[in-house]
């Protein structure tokens, strides 16, 4: 029978996935086999427990504290998934290389990582706009209004960039 604090950890890991859109075999698509789906629910559902070196990979993993997953705190919000920032990777191509060729590296070196190759759209973390933003030199919510301006974000896409 697992402790109150593995289901409220639990509750915490899980809060954090569904934030980010995956579902478990995403996880598990998504670490390219790392973080098994199997595993990573049970560490959700409380009935495994989870050591600190791998609580601390699996932090790293979702690209977040540590002191996030841990009991405790104030929960993790929002609890439900954050709005995703789209990249229009045909409207991208479009454009010249002057004005978004920065984008385009970026947006080629995460499907590199990811191996997604479906050349129509790609999803971006706000940590991605955030580090877009420094390259640019804008704030996250001139470069999410220019990006829009350029067709390659959906109006959708503010919503995200308030929840910053």
């Amino acid at each position: 029978m697992p402790s109150e604090y593995a289901k409220s950890l639990g509750a915490r890991l899980r809060a954090i996935r569904t934030q980010q859109g995956l579902s478990l075999h995403g996880v598990e698509e998504k670490s390219r086999g790392r973080w098994k789906a199997v595993v990573v629910g049970s560490y959700e559902r409380g009935d495994r427990a989870v050591t600190v070196q791998k609580l601390a990979e699996l932090a790293d993993f979702y690209g977040v504290p540590v002191s996030e997953l841990l009991p405790g705190g104030a929960a993790p919000s929002p609890l439900g998934p954050t709005p995703k920032l789209v990249i229009d990777l045909e409207r991208l191509a479009q454009l010249p290389k002057e004005k978004a060729g920065a984008l385009a590296r970026y947006a080629a070196t995460i499907q590199s990582q990811r191996g997604d190759y479906n050349g129509k759209v790609l999803s971006i973390r706000q940590e991605d706009l955030r580090s877009l933003a420094v390259i640019y030199d804008k704030s996250p919510s001139e470069l999410t209004e220019e990006l829009i301006s350029w067709g390659v974000l959906d109006a959708e896409a503010r919503r995200a960039v308030e929840s910053f």
